[in-house]
């Protein structure tokens, strides 16, 4: 489900990558969602019970990797 993931904490903002090659960017992510992320066996039921439908996201057009929305 989760191909890759990446934090930036001065936004709260949390960049998530599906296999599917789609991208989102959930807004307001608190640094303790992210750090649960961070701790979880599986990224993808964290996703499903704590970020999902708990945050406003912006979901990107293009496909492409985490590191060309730097």
């Amino acid at each position: 489900m989760i191909r890759g993931w990446k934090y930036d904490e001065d936004e709260q903002r949390l960049d998530i990558l599906f296999v599917s090659g789609k991208r989102y960017s959930y807004h307001d992510v608190p640094p303790r969602v992210a750090q649960g992320m961070r701790e979880a066996f599986s990224k993808g039921s964290y996703f499903n019970r704590r970020i999902r439908d708990h945050f406003a996201f912006t979901e990107h057009g293009a496909r492409a990797s985490l590191a060309d929305q730097v």
